[in-house]
């Protein structure tokens, strides 16, 4: 009988955002994959877990999902974990679901942390309907996405880092125009959390007078 795949949730920031149900799945599995294993260790110490760590992540998933597979197939329950929120929520993690979903393998995800619904619900845009589009293409491909979110009528939510926001909430403004409204979240649940809320220009303004920190959430809507 194959054994199960958890997806785990693990906080994006405060540590006390660690739901009990997920303490007592990572303490029962077989081993735990994770992003970075200092990473993880730190916070399976915290919370006195005492298992396997196997690294999983953007570099080895594809040769390591096979084996991982072929363990759920032995009987062993396994976890995924990522540095911080839902796995497969732009980290590792889809490539894991996909295989287990072809070959039929139980698979249950915690509900819990994750960055971009905090940032969405404070924002004061429209979220009854949104579209996630995490992280822009580097390169290839960044400007026919712009293009594309431009024409959406929903909030569209964005993932960033603090070294290239300020060319993206630039590139916004080119491809959006002037009129978009667009909330800026980061250090979401950290103790220098801090949401911007604004138009376009006021943004631009906010993210050059200072140096931003950490991961940023960015809540895009044009159409109001």
């Amino acid at each position: 009988m194959s054994g199960i795949l958890y997806f785990v949730p693990t906080p994006v920031g405060n540590l006390e955002d660690m739901t009990f149900r997920a303490v007592n799945v990572l303490k029962e599995v077989d081993y735990i994959l994770c992003e970075d294993t200092r990473t993880s260790g730190v916070l399976l110490k915290h919370f006195e877990i005492s298992k396997p760590l196997r690294s999983y992540h953007l570099h080895n998933e594809h040769q390591a999902t096979e084996k991982v597979i072929s363990d759920l197939e032995s009987g062993q329950n396994i976890a995924i974990i990522t540095d911080a929120g839902t796995p497969g929520i732009s980290d590792p993690g889809y490539l894991l679901a996909k295989a287990g979903s072809d070959r039929n393998i139980e698979m249950i995800c915690l509900p819990g942390a994750t960055a971009f619904v905090p940032a969405l619900v404070v924002s004061g845009l429209p979220n009854n309907e949104f579209l996630f589009a995490g992280f822009l293409p580097q390169k290839k491909g960044r400007q026919t996405k712009l293009k594309q979110l431009a024409e959406e009528k929903k909030t569209i939510v964005l993932y960033e880092s603090p070294h290239k926001i300020n060319t993206t909430l630039e590139q916004i403004k080119e491809f959006f125009g002037e009129h978009a409204k667009v909330s800026l979240s980061r250090e979401i649940s950290k103790k220098f959390e801090e949401t911007k809320r604004g138009t376009i220009n006021e943004l631009i303004e906010f993210s050059k007078s200072k140096t931003l920190k950490g991961e940023i959430v960015l809540i895009v809507n044009n159409s109001i």
